[in-house]
């Protein structure tokens, strides 16, 4: 991030903007697929917890949206975002792919789940971390392009050229 936003033109304000909306839009989705991961791992404690006998697979895909729509409201400043979806050739999900296979999870002890539920965790929260800081970044970027509107230092007529 720049430290003098001031001494950025107007195309350059909104060039930083955009990137970083962009890298934004990237991290949420990499945070989503991270809190499905958790909530699928959840789904298996529980059904050890309650005593349930393992899923096969077509009962596994049939309670899928029950098991991921658990958290459809999720907390956070509810920003809208302005790009919907990522471009996923530039999302990178080695990190989050080695964090561990949710493939054998019947298989996988307690101890094994707890711990991928550790993982997971830790990895949301940091990518959390980062949107946080994002979120900062643009907020002071478009404070700055407003002020510029407010002052007269820049004028909406400029974008219609």
């Amino acid at each position: 991030m720049v430290d003098d936003l001031t001494a950025l033109s107007m195309d350059e304000l909104r060039a930083k903007r955009a990137e970083n909306q962009a890298v934004e839009v990237g991290l949420s989705y990499l945070r989503r697929l991270a809190q499905g991961r958790l909530d699928i791992v959840a789904a298996e404690q529980r059904r050890r917890s309650e005593g349930g006998e393992p899923a096969d697979t077509e009962s596994l895909v049939a309670n899928l949206s029950a098991v991921l729509g658990d958290h459809l409201i999720a907390p956070g400043n509810g920003r809208l975002p302005q790009l919907l979806s990522p471009d996923l050739n530039e999302i990178d999900t080695s990190e989050l792919d080695a964090i561990g296979s949710l493939s054998n999870l019947a298989d996988a002890s307690d101890a094994e789940l707890t711990g991928l539920v550790e993982k997971l965790s830790a990895y949301e929260a940091e990518v959390s971390a980062r949107r946080r800081a994002l979120f900062e970044q643009i907020d002071a970027l478009q404070a700055e392009i407003t002020r510029r509107y407010k002052t007269g230092e820049a004028s909406v007529e400029s974008l219609l050229k």
